[in-house]
């Protein structure tokens, strides 16, 4: 994996890059469509690329190591293989579902037995198990095997917490040096920095994440229920030390405003499951503001989802007819309005990298914030 820096905003501290993946190029800033088990929910490939337009996608360790499993996904060639994705594909480690299951799982040194959420089976993730996994899943981009913490955290918990997490990498890194990716091309370790909502334990692994020397850093831990000053202010400060040759994504974030303010902190990669889970809900993101598609004031509404956007999607379906399929609970609706969202946040991320490159970003991105958070 290559990364190019391409332009640096002077007033703020966004730039435009390119990731350059065995699978393709991939623009920065960009946001990553999650398909957790292989596939972005509601959503046709054919949709991803010719519609969408997006670069890359997400797929989860945890999920498909349980369903359809390793044996499945080898036998088919790979993740990209197997769900005829041919642009680059990013996994997660698994770390924040296993920090989800609670009770279900218990952190040892040597790493975190769990119960399955489909069966209850009892299962061993080790940070080396978790490198053989995503080689396995063959993923372009990889994430190192870490613990979220929750928020709020007490400090002694964040630092051992974060402690057991760099000792991880230190593991991780040695599978990845010592194991070859198994499908003919390239992998790329991502590692990833913690320390909750501490500014001394955030500094401390900002610093020993970029000292591993990796093709790209990602900041987890934020967006777990923090108010979103304090995720920018933690943002800020990772973005402040880790090196600026090197993508940096943060992972889980989030809303439109979240993603523009995080641009603005030097943020280059993005993931969420809002536009798609908050779409099967009817909450539709326009340019124009926020829509709870199932509000009365819409049933007669004929008028298109949001031209300004463009596409396929947004301008030949109505609002009015988008409410029908909501409210009668058809699995249409829920795939139209999850194509939009998707088509509206690959749109910001480009219009984000052009004002970038204009050198206008921040004057875009004040007007943009208060223009994408207005409730219609």
């Amino acid at each position: 994996m290559k990364f190019e820096l391409k332009t640096t905003d002077p007033n703020s501290g966004a730039r435009t890059g390119l990731i350059t993946t065995d699978h393709g190029e991939i623009p920065t800033p960009i946001f990553m469509p999650v398909g957790t088990a292989g596939s972005v929910k509601a959503v046709h490939q054919r949709e991803l690329k010719n519609d969408i337009d997006a670069k890359i996608i997400l797929g989860n360790t945890y999920h498909l190591y349980l369903r359809p499993t390793l044996d499945v996904l080898e036998k088919a060639g790979g993740l990209h293989k197997f769900n005829t994705w041919d642009r680059p594909i990013l996994t997660d480690s698994g770390g924040y579902q296993v920090y989800s299951l609670g009770e279900n799982r218990k952190i040892t040194e040597d790493g975190v037995v769990f119960k399955s959420h489909i069966d209850g089976s009892k299962h061993v993730f080790t940070p080396e198990g978790v490198m053989d996994i995503q080689r396995t899943i063959g993923a372009d981009i990889i994430m190192a095997f870490d613990e979220c913490t929750p928020y709020p955290c007490e400090y002694r918990y964040a630092k051992n917490s974060m402690d057991l997490t760099h000792r991880w990498l230190k593991r991780c890194v040695g599978r990845i040096e010592t194991t070859e990716p198994k499908y003919g091309y390239n992998q790329a370790l991502f590692p990833i920095v913690q320390g909750s909502t501490y500014k001394d334990l955030r500094e401390q692994s900002a610093e020993f994440i970029a000292s591993q020397n990796q093709p790209g850093n990602a900041i987890g831990g934020l967006s777990v229920g923090e108010p979103h000053e304090m995720m920018y202010e933690m943002t800020e400060l990772v973005c402040g030390i880790l090196p600026k040759d090197k993508p940096r994504y943060l992972m889980g974030v989030g809303t439109p405003e979240n993603i523009l303010e995080c641009i603005a902190l030097g943020i280059d990669m993005f993931d969420c499951v809002m536009p798609t889970r908050n779409a099967r809900n009817g909450m539709l993101f326009t340019t124009q503001g926020i829509i709870n598609i199932r509000n009365e004031k819409w049933k007669d509404d004929h008028s298109s989802i949001d031209d300004m956007l463009g596409g396929y999607v947004s301008t030949n379906y109505s609002k009015a007819y988008l409410r029908h399929l909501i409210i009668s609970k058809e699995i249409l609706g829920a795939q139209i309005a999850s194509v939009h969202n998707l088509t509206f946040y690959l749109w910001l991320v480009k219009e984000a990298r052009q004002k970038i490159e204009q050198g206008v970003f921040v004057e875009w991105k004040n007007k943009m914030v208060k223009q994408v958070s207005n409730r219609l």
